[in-house]
């Protein structure tokens, strides 16, 4: 069958029905089309096959105001299959979603225009190939990256669980609102989606439907290459509902399936909606991967198909818009409102939850959050940073509730499990430790979820598995969202375990992520120092990375204040006329101070400076560098347990760097610190062969 054929026959059955509900579906399939064919590059397919899915849902269900699109117990809409984009974009237009900045005010446009549709792809427009949270208001989370968006709903359906534990009482209902994500083949083949299917499985979350479009196409062709399991019993096996729709276009079909998620209470739901995707050829020199263009023939049969004008490009016909919005606005606008009322009797009968409410829906901190904050005494024997950090977490916790998170597997190890506080499980909600399971991808997708949902999420692992997690925290990057990742056993100090788990190339990975706060402090105060700048800071995610060693406490009466941390970097330790400086970040900071003393009582004139965040530094002015990292200082070596990408930023050519330049071994820590020049012999004789060859 010819993909013309395809077509044709998907909507044969459907031209001879004027009803302005499929003319609506077809306005969404007309607009996909053109969009693409314009752009010469997307996907019409899935928006054209799942047209009638997208209308279903927000036309009937969806608790959605298109005036209020940040409404805080809106049901929320993902789109896992990002390469769909331009159903969004469709439904987006068609509803009259309104924008607003990122600090929720209206800008008195439209959040997708006509004139947007038709720039789809384009430089500096609001409809990029794949949705991008911030961008478009609407889009709910960045998507593209197959099975991200899945994760994401897994994430807000927990937030939705949570905050409705916390914040419902038997006279006020703030939080009900369910979450529906649209996946596809490639979706539920990516292990992240199976990993985040399995844990909402296990909590039993009945607020979360996912729709998958299986249509048994992929970008090299049938699915049968490589999928022929049977997914709905693999979800029935992760104790899902299950249910099937053999007709996407079949809308009363598609609507009991709604409702009977509706009413499911005791777990997740995924319905199968069986489609035939509207698949078009390539035009000619565009690879197939990255455009599934119809070409204006085709184009022009499929309107035919639909009783469309042919001559007619991104045409909506009269009563569209109006329809589709009202169906949206006129449920989800009363709905909005009834909540606002509510919320303002609230304040009255719970004054105290409302203002920590508030507080949390605003981004901001509330007054004392920071009391309880330990200041660590000095210790030359000290306590590994993943315990300070530690403490200070369990510290901010009772004053910020909404900061919550857990570990994939590692809670012991990471010290991220709250004293005291239950854990988030099946019928115990309002629960703040979260255990992911050794599921450190679905963990991540999960944790932004949770951060787009108003929660402060963290989720903490090895620093060596941010290889198992590295697409959603790089897609915490790209949505600026604060999100904290908290990564232990930093270095080769792990030692024993071995090369295997030895991060090298991890910091310098995360340095290079836009966006991205990494910060490794060097002993208990400067861990302290490093969740209150996260804490302050929500408009990007923080990386925090810290040790299993016990480092040494260092006495901030002799050396300077670990506040410096907020700056980036600081002078710690210092003389006059500095003729060197060494920089250095985390555990390896203490081994700078014992070179200083013995290079200072030798005589030389040296600086430590603590680097615990390039990301910060960055950020300083001109003034500030020069006063940490003058210029007419050239001798100047780095220390760090890692690969010396990018060291030579801050030490030049004429620098040295003391660094990894392979992996790791399997020794204890003192024999790998020996093996690999990290002892103070070598940064001492590093140090005096620069200052010989000045």
């Amino acid at each position: 069958m010819s993909d013309t054929e395809t077509t044709t026959r998907d909507v044969d059955h459907l031209k001879e029905d004027g009803s302005i509900e499929r003319l609506t579906i077809d306005t969404i399939r007309t607009l996909s089309m053109d969009a693409v064919q314009k752009a010469n590059s997307g996907h019409p397919g899935t928006p054209m096959a799942m047209a009638p899915v997208g209308y279903t849902l927000w036309s009937q269900f969806l608790r959605y105001d298109p005036s209020k699109p940040d409404w805080p117990n809106r049901d929320r809409f993902v789109l896992s299959v990002g390469h769909a984009s331009m159903l969004l974009y469709s439904l987006l237009h068609l509803a009259g979603v309104e924008e607003i900045d990122r600090n929720g005010r209206k800008t008195g446009k439209e959040a997708v225009s006509l004139q947007d549709i038709e720039d789809f792809r384009q430089i500096g427009s609001k409809t990029p190939g794949h949705p991008e949270y911030r961008h478009t208001t609407g889009v709910e989370t960045t998507t593209g990256p197959l099975g991200q968006g899945c994760g994401n709903s897994v994430g807000m359906a927990i937030a939705e669980r949570w905050l409705a534990a916390r914040y419902n009482k038997p006279d006020h209902t703030l939080f009900d609102h369910d979450v529906y994500a649209l996946a596809g083949d490639g979706d539920l083949m990516e292990g992240v989606s199976q990993e985040a299917a399995s844990l909402a499985g296990h909590l039993r979350l009945s607020n979360l439907c996912w729709i998958y479009d299986s249509n048994h196409i992929t970008i090299e062709g049938k699915t049968s290459l490589t999928f022929d399991e049977d997914v709905g019993k693999r979800f029935e096996g992760y104790g899902w509902n299950v249910i099937h729709v053999d007709d996407a276009n079949d809308c009363d079909a598609l609507a009991q399936a709604f409702a009977a998620f509706r009413k499911t209470d005791d777990r997740p739901t995924l319905i199968i909606v069986h489609s035939i995707i509207g698949y078009g050829s390539p035009i000619a020199g565009t690879s197939k991967a990255h455009s599934d263009a119809m070409g204006e023939a085709v184009i022009a049969e499929t309107k035919r198909a639909y009783g469309w004008p042919e001559d007619k490009s991104f045409y909506v016909p009269d009563g569209v818009v109006e329809h589709f919005n009202g169906c949206v606005a006129d449920r989800g606008r009363p709905a909005r409102e009834a909540w606002e009322a509510t919320l303002a009797s609230y304040r009255t009968a719970h004054p105290d939850l409302s203002k920590e409410l508030d507080a949390m829906l605003s981004d901001t901190l509330p007054d004392g959050w920071d009391a309880d904050i330990p200041v660590f005494e000095a210790d030359a024997k000290g306590l590994a940073s993943r315990d300070a950090a530690g403490k200070v977490l369990n510290a901010i916790v009772p004053h910020v509730p909404w900061l919550i998170g857990g570990s994939a597997d590692l809670a012991p190890s990471t010290k991220t499990d709250i004293k005291g506080a239950s854990s988030f499980e099946p019928g115990s909600y309002d629960g703040c430790n979260f255990h992911f399971g050794v599921r450190e991808h679905g963990m991540g997708a999960v944790v932004n979820g949770m951060t787009l949902s108003h929660l402060r999420g963290y989720g903490s692992t090895f620093f060596v598995f941010l290889d198992y997690m590295r697409p959603p925290v790089r897609l915490s990057s790209l949505m600026e969202i604060g999100a904290v990742w908290v990564f232990t056993h930093d270095s080769i100090g792990v030692g024993e375990d071995g090369p295997t788990h030895q991060p090298i190339e991890h910091l310098a990975m995360l340095r290079a992520t836009p966006g991205m706060d990494t910060i490794r402090p060097c002993d208990a105060n400067e861990a302290a120092a490093a969740w209150k700048a996260v804490m302050k800071d929500s408009g990007h995610p923080h990386a925090l990375v810290l040790s299993r060693q016990a480092l040494p406490t260092l006495d901030r009466s002799k050396y300077a204040s670990a506040d410096g941390l907020e700056k980036g970097a600081y002078v710690l330790a210092d003389s006059d006329d500095p003729e060197l400086i060494l920089i250095a970040t985390g555990s390896e900071v203490g081994l700078a101070i014992q070179a200083y003393e013995q290079l200072k009582g030798e005589g030389v004139a040296v600086r430590v400076v603590s680097m615990p965040s390039w990301f910060r530094y960055e950020k300083q002015s001109d003034a500030y560098k020069e006063s940490v990292l003058p210029k007419a200082v050239s001798a100047r070596v780095s220390i760090e347990m890692g690969s010396e990408i990018g060291w030579d930023r801050y030490i030049g050519l004429d620098g040295k760097a003391i660094s990894m330049a392979t992996f790791g071994a399997s020794a204890p820590i003192a024999k790998l610190q020996e093996k690999f020049g990290f002892t103070v012999d070598n940064v001492v004789k590093t140090a005096k062969s620069l200052l010989e060859t000045k």
